[in-house]
């Protein structure tokens, strides 16, 4: 059995959640017969990021699976956003990490944030995808103009993928966070945790 210890910080208090993971990465093995086999791992990372930590965050409007159009300035002033941009539907490292953030939902609750997911792919693609995952979070297709969004974040690979890329942003559209994680690997859900934590401690 898979166990992930995250310890977070807060109201002062020092909690130890420990969560049992075995059965919301195993979604993915529902549906194992459908992930495409990508074969040898990739360059961990293969782009020129354009943003940092402090800078304004890179607006965009996209489409949802659900059809509605989300702009980044509709949760300004009003949530924290933490944006996944994850390479590509149907892959096993992918569809592993979207099932995890079903898990910490109530931690993105506690943090006032909204969690964003975003790939270069197609919406009739993500909508088979994702009705496998039964995501709480809206996902969105950078699929035209190909890659824009990623494109302004510096995310976009050389083979039109994105990277597999976190970013917090606070209510005020800074960028407070950054995650540009090896390809191949999935980001530790405490790493991610703990920066939504620090947005309250200031």
């Amino acid at each position: 059995m898979v166990r992930n210890q995250v310890a977070t910080f807060m109201g002062g208090a020092f909690i130890v959640v420990i969560l049992s993971i075995t059965t919301c990465y195993a979604q993915s093995a529902i549906f194992q017969e459908s992930i495409y086999n990508v074969g040898k791992k990739l360059k961990p990372t293969n782009s020129s990021l354009k943003v940092m930590v402090g800078d304004q965050a890179p607006q965009f409007t996209l489409t949802s699976v659900g059809g509605d159009k989300i702009s980044l300035s509709d949760f300004r002033g009003e949530r924290n956003v933490v944006l996944s941009f994850v390479p590509a539907a149907w892959t096993p490292v992918c569809s592993e990490q979207w099932p995890g953030y079903n898990i910490v939902k109530d931690i993105f609750d506690k943090n006032d944030a909204i969690l964003l997911g975003i790939t270069v792919d197609n919406i009739p693609t993500l909508y088979s995808w994702t009705r496998e995952m039964s995501l709480w979070f809206p996902v969105l297709s950078d699929f035209f103009p190909h890659g824009e969004v990623a494109r302004k974040y510096g995310i976009l690979r050389s083979g039109g993928i994105s990277e597999r890329a976190l970013f917090i942003i606070d209510k005020k559209g800074i960028i407070q966070y950054i995650d540009v994680h090896d390809i191949n690997k999935r980001p530790p859900l405490e790493d991610l945790i703990q920066g939504l934590e620090k947005l309250n401690i200031k």
